[in-house]
């Protein structure tokens, strides 16, 4: 039986390889991705700045130095989904890459502590809350409860009562949130994504 912080956890052992300040953590680098569906990689190369020419086998556990030396970004295809880290998968930008239809997932944690998940299709935000902030609890969006098919099972701060008796730690929410995604684009977070090899692209010059 998996951990219930288990791909909080992999995601951070993925992220932060051997060398790096043992004290680091999603919020302390701040993490961001997307994943978007209904778009082909020449339209999203041009939203995002990208030099599809540099393009070059890499895995998610690479990325963060590439990133800091020239500004890569990891960008993977799986079961119609594109995902692309780092990404600002939050707001105006979420709902500006969806237009004509397309859909789109964002999980962004900031340094300040923060955490977002957002649901955005055709231009608009369907599904949107803060998983760690309790006393924001409510979802927002076109349709806040569009999803809760596909959250049994998870816990995030945005639960009922039990929440009190049974607290939901950090790790669990973005868990859950993570969970959450692999189940919106029907896939596994940890093998398909997370471990498998998939490609690093530069910015255009």
């Amino acid at each position: 039986m998996q951990s219930p912080t288990y791909l909080h956890d992999l995601l951070v052992s993925t992220i932060f390889t051997e060398g790096l300040d043992a004290e680091m953590d999603l919020w302390a680098l701040g993490f961001s991705a997307m994943w978007i569906k209904g778009a082909d990689l020449n339209a999203l190369a041009r939203t995002f700045h990208l030099d599809l020419a540099t393009r070059t086998p890499c895995y998610l556990s690479e990325i963060l130095d590439h990133a800091i030396d020239d500004e890569s970004r990891w960008v993977a295809e799986v079961n119609g989904w594109i995902g692309i880290v780092p990404a600002h998968g939050h707001g105006e930008f979420l709902r500006s890459v969806t237009e004509g239809g397309r859909q789109a997932l964002g999980l962004l944690m900031d340094i300040n502590g923060n955490a977002y998940f957002d649901y955005a299709r055709d231009g608009r935000t369907v599904v949107s809350f803060a998983p760690l902030s309790p006393e924001n609890w409510k979802r927002s969006g076109d349709d806040p409860h569009a999803l809760d098919h596909l959250m049994y099972g998870l816990r995030f701060q945005i639960s009922d009562d039990d929440v009190l008796d049974n607290p939901v730690e950090d790790p669990e929410s973005i868990s859950s949130a993570l969970a959450l995604i692999g189940r919106i684009t029907e896939t596994d977070i940890a093998t398909d994504w997370f471990l498998a090899q998939h490609s690093r692209i530069r910015p255009t010059s």
